[in-house]
């Protein structure tokens, strides 16, 4: 206690923990300053860490001469409707592992970690033609089905755990007083399982809003596809447009940085409501 609570100790945990936000703020840094700069100044050395003559041309830009907004609006769309469905399907399959004891259960658990461990390139082929005999490529619809897919089992998994956590006598108390097994999910067991479902979905969101591959694969039109294929249109054979793929990156980390934000508060209300349960 005595070797903890030191000066030195202090110094070198605060030294550390100094070292690590910069390590992971300086990327954030670099793209943002690096959006507020001209052509010129990118390219000029040595190196400018700090915007000389600040400039917002590179914002103004991606939305004159690109169709960014679609994309970003594409992105919203797509990720919002797949992480709510994928959401909501794995509440299901998550509270029926969790509740409900059959032979098959451990196998059902063991295929939704092994889906974890197959390459989404190994299944692009039939994929691909199964979305062209549905008439669903080239559309954010059969898109947000495929991430929905993409999302449950790992969704299920961890949906499963935070149910676990969940005492069986709320089920059997609502039961008794006359609830349904679905009505006693909805009206009790879920409000308890906020904190999980928003960290849930905030999962889900994220994973789909990120996805490059598959969003490359199933999306043609250039107003129809989603942020990560914008972005690596900024990259081309013969030159990177960094000013606008900056700009374009920032944009991009926006909402994933205000859900986070959000599904901070959700966890931590969470452990505080698990601390006083009793």
């Amino acid at each position: 206690m005595i070797l903890r609570d030191s000066l030195p100790v202090k110094l070198v945990r605060i030294g550390g923990l100094t070292l690590w936000l910069l390590i992971t703020i300086f990327p954030l840094y670099w793209i943002l300053i690096s959006s507020l700069k001209t052509p010129a100044d990118i390219a000029t050395y040595p190196v400018q860490y700090l915007p000389l003559r600040p400039t917002l041309q590179n914002y103004v830009s991606l939305f004159e001469n690109s169709s960014f907004a679609q994309n970003m609006l594409s992105s919203l769309v797509v990720a919002t409707v797949a992480g709510l469905a994928a959401t909501a399907i794995a509440t299901l399959s998550a509270y029926v592992l969790s509740r409900f004891t059959f032979k098959a259960r451990s196998l059902v658990v063991l295929a939704f970690l092994v889906t974890q461990m197959i390459p989404a390139f190994i299944a692009l082929g039939p994929l691909y033609q199964m979305m062209v005999a549905f008439g669903l490529v080239d559309n954010r619809g059969g898109l947000a089905l495929v991430y929905v897919a993409m999302c449950i089992p790992f969704s299920s998994i961890m949906l499963k755990g935070f149910f676990d956590n969940v005492p069986d006598e709320l089920d059997e108390a609502a039961m008794i007083d006359g609830c349904s097994r679905l009505v006693a999910l909805v009206r009790i067991i879920l409000p308890v399982m906020l904190p999980g479902l928003a960290a849930t979905f905030i999962f889900n969101f994220v994973n789909c809003w990120n996805e490059l591959f598959l969003s490359v694969t199933l999306l043609n039109s250039s107003d129809k596809r989603t942020i990560p294929t914008a972005l690596n249109g900024f990259i081309t054979s013969f030159n990177v447009e960094w000013g606008p793929l900056s700009a374009a990156a920032v944009l991009t980390v926006i909402p994933t940085m205000v859900l986070f934000g959000i599904a901070s508060k959700w966890i931590v209300a969470g452990l505080t409501a698990g601390a006083t349960k009793g």
